[in-house]
């Protein structure tokens, strides 16, 4: 079995960002040379997420309303007694998740009609990182 990890870097410019990475992970698993495999996308940081939806962007924003109205902003979150104010960016995260595994079929991803890749940051503005590890032969 071969592996490849490559990390993706983001650094967003809203508090709040839906970004696809789907080119992205398929040009690593391009890189990989890797035919028949998974490929495990997951963020490294607990105010983000990764999912596998529709790139059609109203549908995005009802993700982004949906998630706020299940987990909104609110100062009076306990985990905000340590300083930070982002406890609702961590209830987000545990929402959309924090990984996907895609299966690979002759070289590709293999999804269903529709499907992509996000990388959903919910506590943006700083630096942080997505790693995709592709597995196969």
């Amino acid at each position: 079995m071969k592996f490849l990890t490559e990390y993706l870097w983001f650094n967003t410019e809203k508090h709040r960002e839906y970004i696809n990475i789907t080119s992205d992970v398929e040009e690593i698993v391009r890189k990989s040379k890797i035919k028949e495999g998974m490929v495990l996308v997951s963020a490294m940081h607990i105010t983000a997420g990764i999912y596998v939806n529709d790139a059609e962007s109203g549908l995005i924003s009802d993700i982004d309303k949906w998630l706020e109205e299940l987990a909104p902003f609110d100062i009076n979150y306990k985990h905000h007694r340590t300083g930070e104010t982002n406890g609702d960016s961590h209830l987000k995260s545990l929402i959309t998740g924090h990984e996907v595994i895609v299966p690979i079929t002759d070289g590709k991803l293999d999804f269903g009609p529709w499907q992509q890749i996000y990388y959903a940051e919910f506590d943006g503005q700083r630096r942080k990182r997505v790693i995709v590890k592709v597995m196969g032969e």
